[in-house]
Formats: structure tokens, C-alpha cells, sequence
């Protein structure tokens, strides 16, 4: 179909093309011999302060992509900003009337940090509570300013990021600094006799006199605003509400309330109310003995504000409905996969266990991230997943190992693109992959977290996804498998680099990474 006699374009057979990733930014890394470093970065090693606190933990974009939060092992939250689109307002427009697109990529630059969380002690179970940043998430912002949560083990916090004028009192009658720089030099000699007190209680001190013909005219001083300062300040602490870990944290679509998670609770809570919190699910068993399984991660569907999901340490989603009770004991639905016959070993559960889970844009799917696989669902279809990516099932010989050093145990987490034509995922070795789910797409991309992400890409095996018309009776198609237990340039993974962190741009094809104490974006 032809359009004002342009030809239309023709969407290749197969899916999606695979996209051309490409570095876009780096914050935080440091090379081998670099010099210049900076003075913070001297005196922790001065001090033999261990470098683990920079460690990046938490990392999530705002919904407009505008804004990227990330927290850290020493209980700091760092902000960023898009610079490219606020630099080229007016040019855009122009090009957009031209018809004519732009040819740049998203460019964030460093915009302030703070203290979120600090280390405590509960006295009362005799615990160290970490400051460790589990989870960042937006809420709605108001007024200019950014509003977001964070949370650590137990205790989650409501900030409120503003810019604030500083103001300055100008046109003085008196030179401020005359009369500083002469206290300055006769201040030593002032005595409490040099002095001379008044009726009232106060005091005139000899370091300033008036002149003798007096001040011909008096002016009112002008106060003026003289720069604006980045100001956070914590709105509310919702505390003492968690038995256990907190695990996740997820901003309701109706900009008022969120929820909190932990092994055996989810929480919801009223962004205003700070002392008051109402449990809605509670796994807990009567006798802890009796205890099968315990919730990894919980999220709100992006549009509808009564429904939420949670997972499970069995691998299991549930899908529930506020509206159906107070305590949603009972779940909507329930998206199991089921395992093959013959194939349970000793860490079939262990590997079962679902990290994360995601919603896509629309609410239509869910994503999900055990450790070997990446599996999207669809709501509407509680038979079993539409599609299962693997990412770890070269690593199925090395189990033994990685439960021996519990590698086996670490947490991945996984993230949609915002048309819902792709996911992402982490891996060892600062390596993330990338899969089309899009019907008849094969795209799975390995990349590495550093500045040419595309050199340990190799030719991947990939198998067509299930379509909705062959769901029932056969055998679940995977994509991505990869059984050789290296890289593609046979190199073996180093289990003690692992990215567990990263998020997608809402509109645009970007991703940022977290490699240790390094920010990485890269867009496509």
C-alpha cells in the first residue's frame, strides 16, 4: 500500500531485524592506571574503606525517560538527566516540520545524589540492618518536582527532589565586608569591657563606628536570588511494617498508594500515610515447619489499579485482584510452568525460583527471570509462557559448583522494551543478552557491559517462538540456546562479574547497565 505515492515499506519475513547496539555513555569506571583520581576516591583508600559500597544495586527510569535513579551499596541514590532532548527543543521542531528525523541518541549527565539510607541496629532481634538500596521506583511527579521511593531491608522512604533558589540580601547600608575584614583584626583585642551594654540588652561593639556626617540617605536592602540548589528531602519513612527482607516495591498506576513485599507479606500503603499499612496477601503458615515457598517479587499492573502480581520461590506467578477481598488469599490466576517428566534433580527448585518479574507496557504480558531462563506470559492465557529464552542453559553441568559458591542463589533481574518488541536480561561476565519476542523473530544478542559491547557477539542458535495457534500439544520452542559453556570467543565466564541490574528506556531503544560500581547506556 502506497501512501502520497511514496512506496511502503516491507517488513521483513521473520520478525524485527536484530538491532545495531552501540555505546552511548559511561558513569563511574575506572581503567587500570588511571590517573587524576579524584580526592574521595584517594581518601577511601587512605582510610582502607572497602570500594563495595559503590557497588550499583538498584537502578530504574522514571515513566517519562527523562530521569534515571540509581541506588547503591552505601545506602546513596544518584540522579541523572536527559540533557539531548532539552538541548534541541527548537531544533526538533524545525526538522519536524522539514520532515526530516534527527539522528541523535539519548545523553544523560549527572544531576545530584543524596543519602537515602543509613546502617541501624534492631536492638530488639539483635540484627544489623544494611544500608543497601533493594529497589528505586518513581512516583508521579508534581509541581516540577521529582518524587521517588526507596527501600533497603526494612525500611522504604518517600523523597522529594526540588530545585531551590538561594536568596541573598543585597544593597546593604552598611558594607558587609568593611565590617567584617575590621572585626577581623581587632577581634583578638575586643574584651568583654570594650563593650559598651545598653538599657535594652544590647550591645555596641567598637569595631564599627559611624561616620561623622552621618548617612546622607537610607535604602531599604533587596533581597535577590542569586542560583538554585538541588534539594532532597525525605517526605515520609514507612517503617516498622516487614518482619523480614523487603524484596520489592511497586508504584500503583493511580498515583496514590504502592506496594511493599517481603518473603511471607505484601503490604499497601498510602503515599500519605506513613503509620498505616494493610497486609493483602500473607503466605505465612500457622507452623513455620509447614513453610513450601516464599515471594521473590511483586508489581502492579501499569493501568489497572486493582490488580498486582507476585512470584514465587517455586517458580510460579499469581496473578490477584484487590477487588475481590480485603486479604487475597485466593489468586485470580495462576502461570506455572510445568516441568518435563524425568527431569527434577536436587536443584530443580533452586533454579525455579523466579527473581523478577515485569509487566509490559500495555499489561498484557508478563515477563519473568529465573536462573536459567527468561519467560514471557500472557495474562489471558494461564496454560504456560508464549515464549521461554534460555541464558543459562550452558551452565546446566556446572550446577554443582555454582551451588558450591552460591552463585546458584544470585538474582537477576529482566526489562521490557516500551513497544513490548523485546526483552533483556543479565548474565556473568558483565555480559547482558537481548531477545526479539515479537512473532518469528530469532534476535538474541550478546553483548558486554563496556565501551564496545558488541565484541563478544557470536552466531547464537535460535529456535522460533510457540504461536498462538500452536500453544496446546506440543513441546515449548526455546530461543537463544547456547550449550558450550563459554562465549563466543571461547572465553569462560567469571562468575565473579555478574550484571544483575538493568533497565530499558520507556520509549526508546536504551538500556542502562550496572557492572559493579559502573553506569553503562547504550541505545540502538
Amino acid at each position: 500500500m502506497s501512501n502520497g505515492g511514496a512506496k511502503a515499506a516491507v517488513a521483513p519475513v521473520g520478525g524485527p531485524q536484530p538491532l545495531d547496539w552501540k555505546f552511548s555513555q559511561v558513569f563511574g569506571e575506572r581503567t587500570a592506571g588511571e590517573e587524576g583520581i579524584e580526592d574521595w576516591c584517594t581518601m577511601k583508600k587512605v582510610l582502607n574503606q572497602d570500594f563495595a559500597v559503590d557497588i550499583i544495586s538498584a537502578i530504574e527510569f522514571d515513566r517519562t525517560g527523562d530521569h534515571l535513579a540509581t541506588g547503591d551499596r552505601g545506602g546513596r541514590v544518584v540522579l541523572f538527566e536527559r540533557t539531548d532532548t532539552r538541548d534541541h527543543v527548537g531544533q526538533r521542531k524545525d526538522l519536524e516540520k522539514m520532515d526530516y528525523t534527527m539522528n541523535r541518541h539519548p545523553e544523560f549527565r549527572y544531576k545530584t545524589e543524596f543519602q537515602s539510607h543509613e546502617p541501624e541496629f534492631d536492638y530488639l532481634k539483635s540484627l544489623e540492618i544494611e544500608e543497601n538500596i533493594n529497589k528505586i521506583r518513581w512516583c508521579q511527579s508534581a509541581n516540577g518536582a521529582l518524587f521517588l521511593l526507596s527501600t533497603n531491608d526494612k525500611t522504604i522512604k518517600c523523597w522529594k527532589v526540588q530545585e531551590k533558589k538561594v536568596k541573598k540580601v543585597h544593597d546593604m547600608n552598611v558594607d558587609s565586608t568593611k565590617t567584617m575584614e575590621s572585626s577581623s583584626i581587632v577581634g583578638s583585642s575586643i574584651s568583654a569591657s570594650s563593650k559598651q551594654y545598653i538599657e535594652n540588652g544590647g550591645c555596641i561593639n567598637n569595631d564599627f563606628s559611624f561616620p561623622t556626617a552621618g548617612f546622607p540617605s537610607l535604602r531599604l536592602p533587596v533581597v535577590t536570588s542569586i542560583e538554585t540548589n538541588l534539594m532532597a528531602r525525605c517526605r515520609r519513612i514507612y517503617a516498622h511494617a516487614h518482619d523480614y527482607h523487603i524484596n520489592s516495591i511497586s508504584s500503583n498506576s493511580d498515583g496514590e498508594t504502592f506496594i511493599s513485599a517481603d518473603d511471607l507479606r505484601i503490604n499497601l500503603w498510602n503515599l500519605e500515610i506513613s503509620n498505616q499499612s494493610f497486609n493483602i496477601v500473607d503466605v505465612k503458615p500457622a507452623n513455620m515447619e509447614d513453610l513450601t515457598e516464599v515471594i521473590t517479587s511483586a508489581e502492579f499492573h501499569p493501568k489497572h489499579c486493582n490488580m498486582l502480581a507476585y512470584s514465587s520461590s517455586k517458580g510460579s506467578i499469581r496473578l490477584i485482584d484487590m477487588r475481590q477481598s480485603a486479604l487475597c488469599d485466593s489468586h485470580s490466576k495462576l502461570f506455572e510452568d510445568q516441568d518435563a517428566p524425568g527431569t527434577r534433580s536436587f536443584f530443580t527448585e533452586i533454579i525455579a525460583s523466579i527473581s523478577d518479574i515485569k509487566f509490559a507496557k500495555d499489561g498484557r504480558h508478563i515477563q519473568s527471570r529465573d536462573y536459567m531462563t527468561l519467560k514471557l506470559w500472557d495474562i489471558n492465557m494461564d496454560s504456560g509462557p508464549v515464549a521461554t529464552f534460555q541464558v543459562h542453559e550452558h551452565l546446566r553441568p556446572k550446577l554443582c559448583d555454582l551451588y558450591e559458591n552460591d552463585s546458584i542463589f544470585d538474582k537477576f533481574e529482566c526489562c521490557l522494551s516500551g513497544d513490548g518488541l523485546r526483552v533483556a536480561t543479565g548474565s556473568y561476565s558483565n555480559l547482558f543478552r537481548v531477545f526479539g519476542c515479537s512473532e518469528g523473530s530469532t534476535e538474541a544478542t550478546t553483548l558486554e557491559a563496556s565501551k564496545t559491547p558488541m565484541r563478544r557477539q557470536g552466531q547464537t542458535s535460535s529456535s522460533p517462538l510457540r504461536t498462538l495457534g500452536s500453544l496446546s500439544g506440543v513441546v515449548r520452542r526455546v530461543k537463544g540456546t547456547d550449550n558450550s559453556g563459554v562465549d563466543a570467543n571461547g572465553n569462560t565466564f567469571d562468575f565473579t562479574t555478574k550484571l544483575l541490574h538493568l533497565a530499558w528506556h520507556p520509549t526508546e531503544n536504551s538500556l542502562a547497565c550496572a557492572a559493579s560500581n559502573s553506569l553503562y547506556m547504550y541505545y540502538a
